[in-house]
């Protein structure tokens, strides 16, 4: 194996993968189950507000690896560690952004039975991808991540 295959996270799979897979579910559920009334009036903004704020997000976390000159890919090597921008309030905006915009889909779209895999999605990047993430970058920036961990908050 080359360094630049052990130089990664190991994450079990794409993250947006992982959110579409299980909102694809979620929405199967929704279809075979059904049963939900039309949206209140306050869902389709509310579902809006989630949609529009979780790619704000998405949008800061990118622009921040870009400015920091590190990949997005999880598959290769981090150049260095992201502390700018969304990075100062939470470890994780790029999660955050897509837990959002998965509730603000399933709102907008009058579907409930496609939150019920939300929490197996946060689940799964939690344990598959985030926690394997940090491993990684303890290991490879040592005391400079585990300093910016201890500073700020995983998630919000």
């Amino acid at each position: 194996m080359t360094l630049a295959h052990t130089d990664t996270p190991g994450v079990i799979a794409p993250p947006p993968l992982i959110y579409l897979g299980t909102l694809g579910i979620g929405f199967g559920l929704d279809a075979v189950i059904g049963g939900a009334s039309p949206p209140p009036a306050a869902a389709r903004p509310v579902g809006a507000a989630l949609i529009v704020t979780g790619v704000g997000l998405l949008g800061t976390f990118v622009r921040a690896f870009g400015r920091a000159g590190t990949p997005l890919d999880p598959y290769t090597p981090s150049e260095t560690i992201v502390t700018e921008g969304p990075y100062r309030l939470t470890r994780n905006p790029g999660y955050l952004g897509m837990t959002l915009m998965y509730a603000g889909i399933a709102v907008v779209s009058n579907a409930p039975w496609a939150l019920v895999p939300l929490p197996i999605a946060i689940a799964v990047i939690d344990r598959g991808v985030i926690a394997r993430e940090e491993r990684y970058l303890e290991r490879k920036f040592g005391a400079r991540y585990t300093d910016y961990k201890r500073r700020v908050r995983r998630l919000i």
